[in-house]
């Protein structure tokens, strides 16, 4: 550690996490064999443009297709049409190309193939609202569920029951043709079904789980959309349908891995990694308070191992918004994080969205020193009342401490790191 500055270690890591989700490196080694008839690609996705680019590449026939992904995350394709989309709540564009995607596989026959690229953000970017629903509707219900404290399981368990699309309604249409779905996995668990809400895979849940988790966390929902639920008339298409015999799924990236690439940079600059894994999920302040404890146990007691050793974790934690601040679940867990640890020596942490956005704002994540706490005082500012406030972004810019990547092209869901030195 005398030669690497932690902050800069902790910035190696995130980077390779990123880059071993990169779809040039991922989506290669999973292309299916050429069918007899036509190959057709269609996907949805904050990494879905560059995982199409990377399937152009090393695609040995002709294939046309359709993807849809974030405005700003687009990258040239020479026979894939790239649409931009509002993320993360949907707009007309959004509701435009899933229209266009759903024609695209119409009327393919047996020897066709449909290639679906699918990453995480893909709920908002392919919305295609469901009998009696609007895109207002949708708009209004993602907003809703993005403040509730619901859990990405939870917020897409409902958007597949009041979607025509979600819910593998999409791989029904493609039926009778061969369909083969390349995931990048941004959800713990890597359920396909919580990826972009399952638009190509079967879906167990139902319309009275949706209705559970809308009275759960108090949404008000118009009056077709709850029509939708209550009618049961927004089911989704169940393990076992004929029409989905033929779904072949993979996960070409997933957060588990990424937490394995920083690993390695960690090993490599002499520090132990500790990976306390890929599906943390719960309000960000309290997962903190908890990576705070393991921290500062680690620190002084040398457990569960001893320093320099880092705590490796990925998975996806929830802000309650309550405050007049912007969100960010990893800026929210890192403020709460550095008001835990109250300026503990030899700690230092980051955590970043792998697709460079935390909540709405295009900023990934940020750092967390020592020195943080007082820096902030200094200042005038008062980290307890920014976190009351849900201000982990405006408490991190003012210290310049945010961590700002752009566009990323991938998706593996949050990243944490917090070295102790």
């Amino acid at each position: 550690m005398s030669v690497t500055p932690p902050r800069a270690l902790l910035a190696r890591m995130f980077d390779a996490a990123v880059g071993a989700a990169q779809p040039a490196r991922c989506i290669p080694p999973h292309l299916p064999t050429p069918p007899r008839g036509r190959t057709v690609v269609i996907g949805a996705g904050k990494a879905s443009a560059a995982m199409a680019q990377a399937l152009e590449r090393h695609w040995p026939g002709a294939l046309s297709g359709l993807v849809v992904t974030r405005y700003g995350y687009a990258v040239p394709c020479a026979r894939i049409e790239i649409v931009e989309a509002a993320h993360p709540v949907p707009d007309a564009a959004g509701l435009a190309a899933a229209g266009r995607m759903r024609a695209l596989v119409a009327g393919l026959d047996a020897d066709d193939l449909v290639i679906c690229l699918i990453s995480g953000g893909g709920s908002a970017l392919l919305p295609q609202p469901g009998e009696g629903v609007t895109l207002a509707d949708k708009q209004a219900i993602n907003r809703a569920l993005l403040k509730s404290g619901a859990s990405i399981s939870e917020m897409n368990c409902v958007r597949r029951h009041l979607s025509a699309i979600k819910g593998g309604r999409l791989a029904a249409a493609c039926h009778p043709a061969r369909v083969v779905n390349l995931l990048i996995s941004d959800v713990p668990g890597d359920n396909p079904i919580d990826i972009a809400s399952g638009p190509t895979v079967a879906d167990p849940t139902t319309c009275a789980d949706a209705l559970e988790i809308v009275r759960r966390y108090a949404i008000d929902l118009p009056a077709g959309a709850r029509a939708l639920l209550e009618s049961g008339h927004g089911e989704t298409i169940k393990p076992g349908d004929a029409r989905l015999a033929g779904v072949e799924t993979h996960l070409v990236a997933t957060p588990w891995m990424a937490l394995e690439a920083a690993a390695a940079v960690a090993r490599a600059a002499g520090v132990t990694p500790v990976l306390l894994g890929d599906r943390l999920e719960g309000e960000a302040r309290d997962v903190a308070k908890v990576m705070a404890g393991i921290a500062l146990q680690a620190r002084q007691y040398g457990h569960p191992a001893a320093a320099p050793c880092v705590l490796l974790s990925g998975g996806e934690t929830t802000v309650t918004v309550r405050g007049n601040g912007r969100g960010g679940r990893n800026v929210e867990f890192l403020l709460a994080l550095a008001v835990a640890l109250d300026g503990a020596p030899g700690i230092h942490a980051v955590a970043g969205d792998t697709d460079g956005v935390d909540g709405q704002a295009e900023i990934a994540g940020a750092f967390v020193a020592p020195d943080t706490l007082a820096r902030a005082w200094a200042q005038g500012i008062r980290p307890r009342a920014r976190l009351d406030d849900n201000d982990g972004h405006g408490f991190f810019e003012a210290l310049g401490d945010s961590l700002v990547t752009g566009p990323t092209l991938t998706n593996v869901n949050d990243f944490r790191a917090i070295l102790v030195v």
